[in-house]
């Protein structure tokens, strides 16, 4: 059995955006809406048929710089000219090299933003979080092979 792959491995690929040190990936996920109903005369029997699909935004928190690249894509959103990117989550491997699974958000862009926490007594890094509205997910493995979600 293949022992599972670690959580701090992964990097970002943003189209359009040269710079990034990213700590955190949050939200990845799809959700089917249950769709209930009852049979015409046998109200004991309840099926269940698939609904609306829905995708959580993907919460990503990165260290501070001085690049312009998130907050420009950010602005171009509130200016109402929003930029729809595809973004690559990679997961790699224990040694940090090979990519051996990605997720791609389907026309992402910024839909919310919030700067880093300062503290004068505090040694952490500067944290910003960036959430992104996406229309889809797919997940691929290493090979590249596609399963869209």
């Amino acid at each position: 059995m293949a022992d599972p792959y670690r959580a701090y491995n992964f990097k970002l690929i943003i189209s359009n955006v040269t710079e990034g040190h990213f700590t955190e990936v949050a939200g990845l996920g799809v959700k089917v809406e249950r769709i209930s109903y009852r049979e015409a005369g046998n109200s004991s029997v309840v099926h269940a048929l698939p609904g609306r699909v829905t995708y959580p935004p993907v919460t990503l928190r990165f260290g501070l710089t001085s690049s312009q690249d998130l907050w420009n894509w950010l602005m171009s959103a509130v200016d109402g000219n929003v930029s729809r990117r595809n973004v690559s989550i990679v997961m790699l491997d224990a040694a940090g090299v090979t990519e051996v699974l990605r997720w791609n958000l389907i026309n992402a862009w910024p839909q919310e933003w919030y700067g880093a926490p300062l503290d004068a007594m505090s040694r952490e890094v500067a944290i910003e979080t960036l959430v992104l509205a996406h229309e889809g997910l797919q997940r691929e493995a290493g090979g590249g092979s596609t399963a869209a979600a």
